[in-house]
């Protein structure tokens, strides 16, 4: 019974997460999280268009307010909103601006769409992203595109660091997937190693004291016949 009630738990809590992304519009939000506390449900909701999710003098707020506690049976919801300063570095909020794109525009023009999406990201500092188009560009036939620049970790616990994010374009040849890695230059890695001023001197100074031994000459002895 427990495992069942965690397995619903889930499941509402993920049904309320796609409600508010669906219900505020895509290429709004980046993430909702769910902090429960002894008050009430803190709905915190991560956008870089606070004003276009609050709406004017809180009013969807205050509707995204009702619909949790009426349809979701939510007994003190609380909406916050988190801005996110650099969208550049947010894969969500990407991924969701290279679909509404494609849509836009058309997937004949997805090149353009994706180096321009790139630029944006390293100009603004990343340390590497890569991009991956999946679907019908621009032939009849499915295929995947891969735009990458810079430096991305893939593999191990580092890797974890990396902000990922998927989403799917719509348009008249068919749905276009869209997946977005971001390496942030705020991400902390364990095994980075920084070489500043004072570093490379003591290796200058280690370097330079250590004695390098003589080569050892090697005797040969010949044997008496």
């Amino acid at each position: 019974m427990e495992e069942k009630s965690i397995v619903k738990f889930k499941k509402d809590e993920f049904a309320i997460k796609e409600y508010i992304k669906s219900i505020l519009g895509k290429g709004k939000v980046s993430k909702v999280r769910i902090e429960y506390t002894p008050v009430g449900e803190k709905v915190i909701v991560s956008t870089n268009k606070p004003g276009l999710v609050i709406g004017r003098k809180g009013e969807k707020i205050d509707e995204l307010t009702h619909t949790l506690k009426t349809k979701f049976k939510l007994e003190n919801p609380r909406v916050e909103i988190d801005e996110i300063k650099q969208p550049e570095f947010d894969a969500q909020i990407v991924a969701d601006d290279i679909a509404m794109a494609l849509e836009r525009m058309g997937p004949l023009k997805f090149k353009v769409i994706a180096y321009r999406s790139l630029q944006k990201i390293m100009q603004a500092g990343a340390k590497g992203a890569e991009i991956v188009l999946g679907g019908k560009l621009p032939s009849s036939r499915a295929k995947s595109w891969r735009f990458q620049q810079g430096y991305l970790k893939k593999v191990g616990d580092s890797a974890k660091v990396v902000d990922k994010a998927s989403a799917v374009a719509y348009t008249k040849p068919g749905a276009i997937g869209v997946k977005v890695s971001i390496f942030s230059p705020y991400a902390i890695q364990k095994d980075e190693l920084k070489l500043d001023d004072e570093m490379i001197e003591k290796i200058r100074i280690n370097y330079t004291t250590t004695e390098i031994e003589p080569e050892k000459k090697i005797k040969v002895r010949r044997k008496n016949k």
